[in-house]
Formats: C-alpha cells, sequence, structure tokens
C-alpha cells in the first residue's frame, strides 16, 4: 500500500484519496462536511491522522445505540 502521507503525495492523490479510499459517499457525515474537513489534508498543511484524531477526541461519545442502527452515509460503501 501507497504511503498517504503528505510529502509521498500530490494535491490530485490526496484529493482522490479523500474522495475514494475513505468513501464518504455523498460528503455529507451527520452535519460535517467531509470535503472541508479534510482540506487540511488535501492542501498539505496537517496529516489525515492528526485530522481523525482531533475529530474523534471532538466527537467522542456523541454515538448512541440507537442511531448506530441507521446508516448516516458517514463511510458507507457504494
Amino acid at each position: 500500500m501507497k504511503s498517504l502521507l503528505i510529502k509521498d503525495t500530490t494535491v490530485d492523490e490526496r484529493m482522490a484519496i479523500v474522495k475514494e479510499s475513505l468513501n464518504f459517499g455523498d460528503g455529507e457525515c451527520e452535519g460535517v462536511d467531509m470535503d472541508d474537513m479534510y482540506d487540511d489534508y488535501i492542501f498539505g498543511r496537517r496529516e489525515l491522522a492528526d485530522i481523525n484524531r482531533e475529530f474523534s477526541q471532538a466527537h467522542a461519545g456523541e454515538v448512541t445505540p440507537s442511531r448506530t442502527a441507521e446508516p448516516s452515509g458517514c463511510g458507507m460503501g457504494r
């Protein structure tokens, strides 16, 4: 597997990684615009791991059992 680090990818490759590999479907994840969320990665300012860690910390505990049974479009396969 090719490295996903900014130093090993181009802007176009990072855009493809966000759109295809992370597979966010329509780009909406319960009110979070995933395109905007990953702009810092796409434009080489912050690594994916840092963005994902920050998002996880900010939203920890927000998922409830009743919400997990309903697909949200976030990270869902095609």
